[in-house]
């Protein structure tokens, strides 16, 4: 049974969070105590804004962290936001689901360098095989996004900025950890008076550790391989890029008790331009296509999933504190499906299985148009976006959004925005399921209020609360898919940051509380409480940190309609970082990620089995750059 179709139940959460390591950072921040908030993004507005002036929410996930591990997956890297809970089926490889300030997987948007990585035929992006080497950074935006990027932005946008050589150099990394764990990568890259090339090769296998609690459960191994290719030009007055990359493998996984696997591959084509035709006035121009195929071992199952984009917008600067974007987004998705019916047992009854077959093609055109004032003090965003859908016809969605610093070292903004979920080709064509060509999008609207605030000793405090309300959620009545449930997502952030020198220390607390409307419970696997804590020091030649991630209770499935929901406990997480950097040629690092080896649980299973923690993972490595 492919991975696509489990269900809920079948998966679990692994939280990994991980330390400052990179000594280039680390000298920048020594002399700039305002580095963070200075950080340039372009998630939040398509344009490059710094951090400090975006009238959202916005976390990044920076090269300090994205260096220090190759091991590290994109779960293990996403857990360190404490907004975000990871739901993992176990270590390496396993499925997982991600939930931004609360919503689900398929309501979130995943992106890389624009690209759309989210299944079409779940939804859902397929975190676990998911490369990160060659990015340079993460940016995580909360909240409604559907203006700019269209469908599953309710929760937000995550998207993977690429790196861009700036000069010439080459690099070999390798890292060796417990369960047989390795991995190596090596690049090159070039760059000459705005012409730039870049290559990345990578391998990673590992034995893997023990998927559930369960007895004499067996250890899900894990073996990936991939490249990517970057070439391209830019000038004041233009720029284009051609931008490939590749990966595969395969993955063990656990389906109801028994340890099967899959072949995995995933492949990235992006093409971009930009075309200054007057000093004000820029074109901008997208070509894509992202191929998402996953084939069962020993089984004739098979999930492929196709999407094709097309884009092209204009920026105009009006006013050096003024400009307008215009563009149009032509989106080709495709899903072709093949499921064997197995046929399970439920409350003592068997149900025979049923074939899945599909193979369908959304289209959708999307029109949108922002504005943008930065100046005097004043940050504010307003756009809106028109959807037209071949098999749901038209959506319109708007946002608005305003920062003010309303004191020299205080900002306050606030937010408003409506976004939607267009339907997956599993909803409209997979029959057995339930699947209904009539579904509608999922709609939400969201409010947002936050605070930022610097104090003496180089202190940043954040604060924000916001609502989000979902309705015509996509769900199951009478064993036909309906829009017929309403959810409302109520929540708040606040953040503390310090740096001194070579000190430095970061924390951040998340609330969230996910309620179903009709029902009034909680909604399964969104703990409450979380908290994600990173201290260290670090010079530039020598460093040591330690982070902390720390999760509270969360409601699971029952077992039977009628039994109470069960319950997936809360646990702490320890992870310790050091490095050595003795010459700039020469990198030593080691990670002990949960140094307190506890395999504690990620998510119900059913019949008393939970997914597990694959415990302690300890690992060594080296760079030689060049």
């Amino acid at each position: 049974m492919s991975t696509v179709f489990q269900p809920t139940r079948l998966v679990g959460a692994i939280a990994i969070a991980m330390g400052f390591s990179s000594p280039a950072f680390a000298q920048e921040q020594s002399t700039n105590k305002t580095a963070t908030l200075d950080t340039i993004v372009v998630t939040a507005s398509r344009s490059e804004q710094k951090i400090s002036e975006v009238p959202a929410r916005i976390n990044i996930i920076e090269p300090k962290i994205l260096e220090q591990s190759p091991i590290a997956s994109l779960p293990q890297l996403l857990q360190t936001d404490a907004s975000i809970n990871m739901v993992q089926s176990g270590g390496y490889g396993q499925y997982t689901e991600i939930f931004l300030r609360g919503t689900k997987t398929n309501q979130t948007l995943l992106l890389r360098d624009g690209v759309r990585l989210n299944s079409n035929t779940s939804g859902a992006a397929s975190l676990p095989f998911i490369d990160t080497t060659d990015i340079k950074q993460i940016e995580v935006l909360k909240g409604p996004a559907s203006v700019l990027y269209g469908a599953d932005a309710i929760g937000g946008v995550i998207q993977l900025i690429s790196k861009t050589p700036e000069k010439n150099s080459a690099f070999v990394t390798g890292e060796i950890g417990e369960n047989k764990t390795y991995k190596s990568v090596i690049g090159a890259d070039l760059a000459e008076n705005g012409f730039y090339a870049q290559i990345r090769g990578q391998r990673l296998e590992t034995d893997g550790t023990p998927v559930t609690d369960a007895k004499d459960n067996k250890k899900a191994s894990f073996d990936q391989k991939g490249y990517s290719a970057k070439f391209g030009v830019e000038k004041e007055q233009f720029a284009a890029s051609v931008d490939y990359s590749e990966n595969e493998g395969y993955s063990d996984y656990d389906n109801y008790g028994n340890l099967v696997s899959q072949d995995f591959k995933n492949e990235v084509i992006n093409i971009k331009g930009r075309v200054n035709i007057l000093d004000n006035v820029a074109i901008h121009a997208r070509l894509s296509q992202f191929k998402d195929d996953l084939n069962q071992n020993n089984s004739p199952d098979y999930v492929y999933s196709t999407t094709q984009e097309a884009e092209l917008y204009t920026k105009w600067q009006m006013t050096p504190t003024q400009n307008i974007l215009v563009g149009s987004t032509y989106k080709d998705i495709k899903g072709n499906v093949f499921s064997k019916g197995q046929g399970y047992e439920w409350e003592g009854v068997f149900y025979p299985g049923v074939d899945v077959l599909y193979d369908e093609k959304v289209n959708s055109t999307g029109y949108f148009v922002q504005h943008q004032y930065q100046g005097n003090g004043l940050d504010t965003q307003v756009g809106i976006r028109l959807e037209d859908n071949d098999k749901f016809g038209t959506h319109t969605v708007g946002q608005g959004a305003i920062r003010y610093q309303i004191l020299p070292l205080t900002s306050i903004y606030a937010n408003i925005g409506s976004a939607f979920r267009a339907p997956t080709t599993n909803d409209l064509y997979a029959t057995p399921w339930g699947a209904n060509p009539n579904l509608k999008p999922e709609e939400s609207l969201s409010y947002e209020i936050g605070v930022d605030q610097k104090l003496n000793y180089n202190i940043d405090l954040g604060l924000s609360i916001y609502r989000n309300q979902v309705d015509n959620l996509i769900s199951s009545k009478a064993g036909k898919l309906e829009n017929i449930k309403k959810a409302t997502f109520t929540g708040g952030e606040a953040s503390f940051k310090w740096q001194q020198n070579e000190l430095f220390l970061s924390t951040t607390y998340a609330y969230v509380q996910a309620k179903d409307d009709e029902t009034k419970k909680d909604l399964t696997r969104r703990p409450r409480q979380s908290l994600t804590l990173t201290t260290g020091w670090d010079d530039g030649e020598y460093g040591v940190s330690a982070s902390v991630v720390a999760k509270s209770d969360s409601k699971d499935f029952a077992d039977t309609a009628n039994a109470p929901q069960t319950i997936t406990p809360g646990y702490v997480s320890t992870n310790v970082n050091v490095y050595w950097q003795p010459i700039p040629m020469i990198k030593l690092f080691a990670n002990i990620e949960n140094i307190g080896d506890v395999n504690y649980k990620t998510a119900y299973n059913g019949n008393g089995v939970y997914y597990i923690n694959g415990g302690r993972q300890a690992s060594a490595g080296v760079t030689f750059r060049y």
